[in-house]
């Protein structure tokens, strides 16, 4: 199985308008996926109010892919970086789809280290 690349919404957002200047146009849903990324890639479209670098995307999905019990699991990493949750509790809603069992201080280590690169 080929190897899955997470990327943040700013990048999509820049895909699809490089496929509208080749093409002259693009499907309806890549149209819908373009308003959806233009709007998540603000700062009015992220949870936390933050307006997301991909530098910072890539730069926090390294880090966390480095965490013991976060390396296994790519897509939560990716989703952490996307959202950015500054709270125990956002972190929980997140980590809880993949059953990663996390103590709430290894939760708050992840909160510092995703506030050093979005803060």
């Amino acid at each position: 199985m080929a190897e899955r690349e997470f990327v943040d919404y700013s990048s999509v957002r820049d895909l699809l308008l490089d496929a509208i200047e080749r093409r002259g146009e693009i499907s309806y849903e890549q149209t819908m996926a373009l308003q959806h990324a233009e709007w998540r890639a603000s700062a009015g479209g992220h949870p936390a109010g933050i307006k997301v670098d991909p530098a910072v995307f890539s730069g926090l999905m390294k880090e966390l892919s480095e965490n013991e019990k976060l390396a296994q699991h790519p897509e939560i990493c990716s989703k952490i970086a996307e959202v950015s949750p500054m709270t125990v509790a956002e972190m929980r809603v997140i980590i809880a789809s993949k059953r990663i069992a996390m103590s709430t201080e290894e939760v708050e280590e992840i909160i510092t280290i995703v506030r050093q690169h979005v803060l």
